[in-house]
């Protein structure tokens, strides 16, 4: 995908509209419960979220909210940012997180419909990042 660039810190994101691809470690394993279904375990490892901003701030005031420690719990990914790390995210101007999703096919599915419960076409909007994986957009910024 062009026009992709990597970001560690909510000050470099642009304010625009737009998908990103959120990286989040977890150290330890973490309890997730979406409405409806069993509670999942998703052990500790590497994941990538991706998602979409098109409100107000655009993907600076989206990702900044997720980078930030001690927010509410309002999304489904809330729950890992805040028990994990946020090391980056990569960010596409005018993108959306379906075809984000679509470039990562192949990487395991942890927890169906995580992210995407408003979303027809995509199984889950979180990614497991496989063992040995390199990073799939490159880590320019």
């Amino acid at each position: 995908m062009r026009n992709a660039t990597f970001h560690t810190s909510p000050g470099t994101l642009p304010p625009v509209p737009g998908a990103y691809a959120l990286v989040v470690d977890l150290a330890d394993g973490v309890t997730v419960t979406l409405p409806g279904r069993a509670a999942v375990v998703l052990g500790a490892g590497r994941y990538v979220y991706c998602g979409s901003a098109r409100g107000p701030g655009g993907i600076r005031a989206r990702v900044g909210r997720h980078m930030k420690r001690g927010k509410s719990l309002r999304w489904h990914i809330d729950r890992l940012t805040e028990a994990g790390t946020v090391p980056g995210v990569w960010v596409f101007p005018d993108g959306d997180e379906c075809t984000l999703v679509a470039a990562l096919t192949g990487w395991p599915v942890p927890l169906p419909g995580f992210g995407s419960s408003d979303c027809t076409a995509c199984p889950s909007h979180l990614l497991s990042w496989p063992h040995g994986a390199g990073a799939p957009w490159g880590m320019n910024g």
